[in-house]
């Protein structure tokens, strides 16, 4: 496996903001449990000292984030924001089209009400519970076609979220194209413990699925951290930058759900973006029934301008 040279142990940030928290005893945490019915879900934050039940929204801005949150224009139409978040996305990850959503699962649900039809299947390197009960309820059935070497944690596989271009293969010969109305790409895949996938692998599913036109969505929640694991793992790929692998990463694809809530660096909102303007007419007067109109998606100004800056 390639070797990149280490950074300094020094991280490349200073901590401004700090938030106290609450400390407990044993005692208090037994009550909490108790009074929680041990379901760790009803627990109250401030009960909890180490919260590790997800980074999403969790994250710490940077003060460039803070400052752009001044900025928000909260116009019903037209917000300044968008445009700015839209400018982000097409030059980070390339897409032509943008219809803001208030997380990940809000451009899940658009996808999937646009793309699927009762008795359709999505195959898929896993799922995330959202995506594939989104793909459920619009008629579809999720299908896995990860490779095998994700289901052993024992197995070194250095892209354990890859697609068994086989079991893929073997889908769409057994049901049809025409029932195949995109594959479902996570990078990198939660259900799987984070781990990416390759592009060299991206390439492939994106060949075999122009093939049968079929389109590929990607799951671009974590790309940033994929891309960082392609720099490190993937032959040919140590001199590019992360900016460079996220755009090719994303070219291999006709559109990606994502959840800014991780890479972005927020504490709320997500994106569908598309390169089929059809899809994104049809997202756009979608998204105004469950989201908001287009141009805000059930997000304030402020959300869009940290997510842009992010």
């Amino acid at each position: 496996m390639p070797q990149l040279k280490k950074r300094s142990w020094a991280e490349p940030f200073k901590i401004k903001v700090v938030e106290p928290l609450k400390m407990t005893t044993r005692e208090d945490r037994e009550r909490a449990l108790r009074d929680a019915g041990y379901n760790t879900f009803l627990l109250r934050s401030e009960d909890v000292y180490i919260d590790l039940l997800t980074d999403s929204g969790t994250n710490a801005m940077s003060d460039y984030q803070w400052a752009g949150m001044m900025l928000g224009d909260e116009a019903y139409a037209g917000s300044k924001n968008f445009y700015r978040l839209e400018d982000a996305v097409r030059k980070y990850y390339g897409y032509a089209y943008l219809v803001p959503t208030h997380q990940g699962r809000g451009a899940e649900h658009l996808i999937s009400r646009i793309l699927i039809k009762p008795g359709d299947y999505v195959p898929g390197n896993m799922y995330f519970t959202t995506t594939r009960l989104h793909q459920e309820l619009a008629g579809g059935t999720f299908v896995d076609v990860i490779i095998d070497e994700a289901h052993d944690p024992a197995n070194l596989h250095p892209f354990k979220g890859n697609i068994d271009l086989q079991k893929l293969s073997n889908l769409v010969e057994k049901v049809g194209a025409r029932k195949v109305p995109y594959v479902s790409v996570a990078a990198t895949v939660n259900m799987a413990g984070g781990q990416p996938i390759s592009i060299e692998n991206l390439r492939e599913v994106k060949t075999f699925c122009s093939q049968h036109r079929i389109k590929v969505i990607l799951d671009a929640t974590r790309a940033v951290e994929n891309a960082y694991f392609i720099k490190v793992r993937e032959k040919g790929y140590q001199s590019r930058s992360i900016a460079e692998i996220l755009k090719e990463i994303c070219s291999h694809s006709d559109g990606c759900t994502m959840s800014g809530k991780k890479d972005l660096l927020v504490n709320i909102g997500g994106f569908l973006a598309i390169n089929d303007k059809d899809i994104f007419e049809e997202a756009r007067n979608l998204v105004v029934v469950y989201e908001g109109l287009h141009t805000y998606g059930g997000l304030a100004g402020r959300d869009m301008e940290a997510m842009a800056r992010g």
